[in-house]
């Protein structure tokens, strides 16, 4: 019998934010070995990667060596590597390193605003304007931290999360990307921002309620083909409590791959590579498909046939 499937993307871009975002909560791992992580993922087919932060090493230590990192990472063509920058002078720096694009975060929700960089979203919106003049033809992207929910003021309109969207493209930022920071978002969530968003927009999706997937298939239906994910599933934000790691990079290929939905990403690949990431930080990764395989991998033991 087939199946037709709802309209989807002939193809989804996959940003692998693992080496940045993945790493930071950890134990700092050592810079050639975060080069190690990139060129894993690499191999795998990833060709977008947020793979370092420049950041005071003082405040957060798992990103320090950036422009190290970024040295030996392997350069090609098609590949784009983001760096996520608090300020002025991290763009600054970011942009020696020959970074091919900008991130900067900024959050829906004034106390994790507040707790995340010590700015009001007032003066983050202002630092991000100066961070986008001095970036000149590099691109940067403005991700919108708490859009489907703060763990702290709670419920956020999505008019709110349009209005700040509209704001920073009208500041210079090339694109956008809401973040489900803390993983309160759910398909009705993520209907209603795309409806006031649009969809010329990124998803950050985090699996703090396990609702990554079935947020990531509900975008892709609305017309959504950006996603950021992180290689084993690492990740996670240390000013809420309870929050867990991002959507799994090979969590989100394997289920593209059964829809026929192109990333251009080998899943064995990024297992491969989660398994790197895993032994890097000393602890089993979360991801489900980095333990099991993607569905097409698995097979019935014999004591189990016919059950």
């Amino acid at each position: 019998m087939s199946v037709v499937l709802p309209d989807l993307p002939d193809a989804v871009i996959v940003r692998d934010v693992g080496p940045r975002d993945g790493l930071q909560p950890e134990r700092p791992v050592d810079p050639a070995d975060r080069v190690r992580l990139i060129e894993a993922l690499v191999a795998a087919g990833v060709r977008h990667i947020e793979a370092v932060a420049f950041v005071s090493p003082a405040a957060v230590p798992a990103m320090a060596g950036a422009a190290e990192v970024l040295a030996g990472a392997p350069r090609l063509t098609d590949l784009r590597y983001a760096a996520l920058v608090p300020n002025v002078r991290g763009a600054e720096l970011a942009l020696v390193a020959e970074v091919d694009e900008l991130t900067v975060t900024i959050s829906l929700s004034e106390t994790y605003n507040q707790r995340n960089v010590r700015m009001s979203i007032d003066d983050s919106a202002r630092v991000i304007e100066a961070i986008c003049g001095l970036a000149g033809p590099t691109p940067v992207d403005a991700v919108l931290s708490c859009a489907f929910g703060s763990p702290y003021e709670g419920e956020v309109a999505p008019s709110e999360v349009a209005s700040l969207a509209q704001r920073l493209r009208g500041a210079g930022c090339a694109a956008v990307t809401c973040a489900d920071t803390t993983g309160m978002a759910t398909p009705r969530g993520i209907y209603e921002v795309v409806s006031a968003v649009g969809t010329d927009i990124g998803l950050h999706l985090h699996e703090t309620r396990g609702t990554a997937l079935v947020c990531a298939y509900t975008a892709m239906q609305l017309g959504i083909n950006r996603f950021d994910t992180s290689v084993g599933g690492l990740g996670g934000s240390p000013f809420a409590a309870g929050a867990a790691g991002n959507l799994a990079t090979e969590g989100l290929v394997a289920m593209l791959d059964d829809l026929g939905v192109h990333s251009g990403i080998d899943v064995e690949g990024v297992i491969g590579a989660a398994q790197l990431a895993s032994e890097l930080v000393g602890r089993s990764v979360p991801s489900p498909v980095a333990h099991v395989g993607p569905r097409t991998r698995l097979a019935v033991p014999e004591a189990d046939a016919g059950h």
